[in-house]
């Protein structure tokens, strides 16, 4: 098991952005995790991450308790968030290979990364030059890049031209095939189809779906608009009426 979310709770002030969530993610898993704006997906990956302290739970990462060694438990850990957090002044090979050195590993690694996502071409260019699309796939090179046994994406997919989606679904089917266990937050329900073992839906701080094994073949099997219809059915549109 590389991750281990346990009765993970989150207030922001008054308001609950989390409640209660216990998930477990293995060894060469890609899971989805859908929701609404607000259901506290965000917050969630952020916490898994060990970017943001939660109110109460435990998150383990390959056995180290977050809360008790947050050093080396968050080495293990590639987050891209949203908008990813990029060193504006590096170049994109710096920035890549600075989190490369930061995880104990090489510029070499991070080039090697650049190549297989197709950023070697602007390796040198600024990352505050960067567009939102660039962005997006460099976050995702940061993310990948070293030893890392957890990656967590929030919405690192959108924006994405087609031969760059494509190229970031091949780099992480990839890294689960190494055994990193790959966590991310997408309103692009394809990516189901295309390259998920899992699918966990959100609504107002709860997981209120988990979808995997023969369970998501069979939901699959219905047709393309079968993830879109479970999430219909399980999220109440709150939008101008």
């Amino acid at each position: 098991m590389i991750a281990k979310v346990e009765a993970l709770t989150i207030h922001y002030g008054k308001r609950l952005a989390v409640d209660g969530l216990s998930i477990e993610l293995a060894s060469g898993e890609i899971a989805l995790l859908l929701g609404p704006n607000g259901a506290g997906k965000s917050t969630t990956l952020s916490a898994i991450a060990g970017t943001i302290v939660p109110t109460s739970g435990t998150i383990t990462v390959s056995g180290e308790d977050l809360a008790r060694a947050p050093r080396s438990a968050r080495a293990k850990v590639g987050f891209a968030d949203q908008p990813p957090a990029l060193y504006e002044f590096f170049t994109v090979a710096e920035h890549v290979g600075f989190v490369a050195q930061a995880r104990g590993s090489t510029q070499a690694a991070a080039d090697a990364v650049l190549a297989e996502l197709g950023l070697s071409k602007i390796a040198q260019r600024p990352c505050r030059e960067l567009s939102f699309g660039m962005r997006q796939r460099v976050g995702l090179a940061a993310a990948l890049v070293g030893p890392v046994e957890l990656v967590l994406l929030d919405e690192t997919l959108n924006g994405l031209d087609p031969h760059a989606s494509r190229s970031a679904r091949t780099s992480l089917r990839a890294a689960a095939g190494r055994g990193a266990a790959i966590l991310m937050s997408t309103h692009l329900l394809g990516v189901a189809e295309r390259m998920c073992d899992r699918i966990l839906i959100m609504d107002k701080g709860r997981l209120v779906a988990d979808r995997r094994g023969s369970d998501l073949a069979e939901l699959l099997a219905k047709g393309p608009s079968a993830v879109e219809d479970l999430y219909v059915s399980l999220i109440a549109d709150e939008g101008p009426t």
